[in-house]
């Protein structure tokens, strides 16, 4: 005799709670899973928020004020509403507006020549897979890791008359040769800025080869390409978002020139204290003590770079593009 009793089938209410138990685990890990996203992020979004928005929104706030005295200015000095009074007199400033010009000439001349330095050193060290190429690729890296401004005092030494072996070399040709005249000194610096970032910069479009898939190369050695052949058709092409990455980088570099003609200024009389933008936003704020036309000068520079960035995607993207179809 079957002594076992017969399950009882399932009940509506029973069908019924299986799925709403299910969508509300499945809600509970959505819940879990953003608060877990929402934890890794507020670190960043915290740091984000303190260190660039905020001094950026008070910088806009300043720029629009400008300190007021009375009487023999012993009373102390009152903030008045100005509008864009200070944009106004920075885009009128003779300084502020040729360190822009000559900054925007550093830049249309020294970041080509940089990036392809740069592509040429990583295609080379690419093409060599010895030990050579691995020592190659530290000591064009090592440039980068010297801080700027030792850099730049390093490469002051070198420019000096009396100590520098170029100014010595040149001599003895009968060339009377100085880094820091007036001519040259633009060049100067951009040589030190070179010198500081090539390295950089080819590590990354060199990290961008690394990842091109080998059977490409093989393919094109079969269909009787040569190396060059093959660096130009190939390697260029799928390292363009590379290059494109650094020449953003390079752009907002350009316009934040900074430590290279300050160390400088103390062996070169051709550079003034307001040689590029940020030394005449810096001379502004210090010198003069009108902090509210120095914000008005670093919005406008904020601005000018975004500009700059944000069109070199656009008219790299359309290149690209272009190219492509």
């Amino acid at each position: 005799m079957d002594t076992r009793v017969a399950e009882a089938p399932p009940t509506t209410a029973h069908r019924r709670s299986a799925p709403s138990r299910q969508r509300g685990r499945r809600r509970i890990a959505q819940r879990s899973r953003r608060i877990a996203v929402c934890g890794l992020l507020a670190p960043f979004a915290v740091t984000f928020v303190l260190s660039f928005l905020a001094p950026l929104g008070y910088a806009v706030y300043e720029s629009f004020f400008k300190q007021k005295r009375s009487g023999l200015g012993l009373t102390p000095p009152t903030q008045a509403f100005a509008g864009f009074a200070n944009y106004t007199q920075a885009l009128h400033d003779h300084d502020f507006t040729a360190g822009v010009w000559r900054v925007l000439l550093f830049g249309a001349v020294q970041v080509p020549v940089m990036l392809g330095i740069a592509l040429l050193l990583a295609l080379v060290v690419d093409a060599k897979k010895d030990r050579l190429a691995r020592w190659f690729r530290l000591a064009a890296f090592l440039p980068y890791a010297v801080p700027g401004v030792i850099g730049a005092i390093m490469w002051a030494f070198l420019y000096l008359k009396g100590s520098s072996p170029f100014v010595q070399a040149f001599s003895t040709f009968g060339l009377d040769v100085d880094f820091l005249s007036r001519h040259l000194v633009l060049a100067s610096i951009a040589n030190i800025v070179t010198w500081t970032w090539t390295g950089y910069n080819m590590i990354v479009i060199y990290s961008a080869l690394q990842a091109v898939p080998t059977e490409l190369y093989q393919a094109a050695e079969v269909d009787g390409c040569g190396p060059w052949r093959i660096a130009w058709h190939i390697k260029i092409p799928l390292v363009a978002p590379a290059l494109v990455l650094t020449g953003v980088f390079s752009i907002i570099g350009t316009v934040q020139l900074y430590n290279e003609p300050t160390v400088l200024r103390a062996l070169a009389s051709t550079i003034n204290a307001t040689y590029t933008p940020n030394m005449a936003v810096q001379n502004v704020a210090f010198t003069f003590n009108d902090y509210n036309l120095s914000a008005a000068m670093a919005v406008l520079l904020a601005l000018g770079t975004f500009v700059l960035s944000f069109g070199f995607l656009h008219l790299t993207r359309r290149f690209t593009e272009r190219s492509a179809s």
